[in-house]
């Protein structure tokens, strides 16, 4: 009996955990480690800050006017402008973790139709990866969270935010800064825009989905992998914007 009733209360406690997560609609699967205030810049593998990364012709991003990355995914490609000017931490911490090859093999494990597509954080497995620190948040930057716009995602504690994002399905301002009352009114930092490959994305937002592991819905039952995130060298996005 008292083992039961042990099992019972776990479950119960895993119930509830799960249920405060999604609270909010963006926040459930990102997993991230709660932070009370806000954190440093997310540390690269021999603990020093990032710097500014380098695309495949060696130009430092950080000097490139809105760069763009290209998620390459199982479903299609996915072109997104990135706003170094509007959300510099968010952007540069995403880079940060696009060049290190963080993000290929992970998964969109949450696609849920008109509202959004989340990924960045977990292998085909349902794996969490190890991430750096936590990020400041910056969504009051002015941006807002309409369709096609990419944000980061984070837990219900403020400055949670590490390698996951969403993008948005439909406009979104319920997702947008409010105050810094708490982490439910933060809202979500915007930090680039789908200039290319929306199509991919409304074909994401079709697929059928099931729960997965502790994930009690909204999981794709085929994964949707990002096979790998590119760095644009400054020619492309050049050419692309012509």
């Amino acid at each position: 009996m008292r083992h039961r009733f042990h099992s019972t209360l776990a479950l119960l406690l895993l119930a509830f955990t799960l249920g405060a997560c999604n609270r909010h609609d963006t926040t459930g699967a990102n997993g991230a480690n709660a932070a009370s205030a806000p954190a440093a810049q997310p540390a690269t593998d021999n603990g020093n800050p990032p710097t500014a990364s380098a695309t495949d012709n060696g130009t430092p991003v950080a000097l490139q006017s809105d760069p763009r990355v290209a998620l390459h995914t199982s479903m299609g490609d996915i072109v997104i402008e990135l706003y170094p000017d509007k959300a510099p931490k968010t952007v540069a911490n995403f880079l940060a973790y696009a060049r290190e090859g963080f993000y290929n093999g992970t998964i969109f494990n949450r696609v849920i139709d008109d509202l959004l597509i989340q990924g960045g954080g977990y292998t085909v497995d349902l794996q969490k990866k190890p991430t750096h620190p936590p990020i400041p948040d910056e969504a009051n930057n002015g941006l807002s969270n309409q369709r096609g716009t990419v944000a980061a995602a984070h837990a219900l504690v403020p400055a949670s935010a590490t390698s996951e994002f969403f993008i948005n399905l439909a406009d979104n301002p319920r997702f947008d800064y409010v105050s810094d009352a708490d982490a439910t009114t933060a809202g979500y930092a915007v930090f680039g825009k789908v200039v290319s490959g929306m199509d991919v994305i409304d074909r994401i937002r079709l697929v059928k989905t099931q729960p997965q592991g502790k994930f009690t819905s909204d999981v794709p039952v085929t994964p949707v992998v990002i096979e790998r995130v590119e760095i644009l060298p400054p020619a492309t996005v050049a050419a692309a914007a012509q």
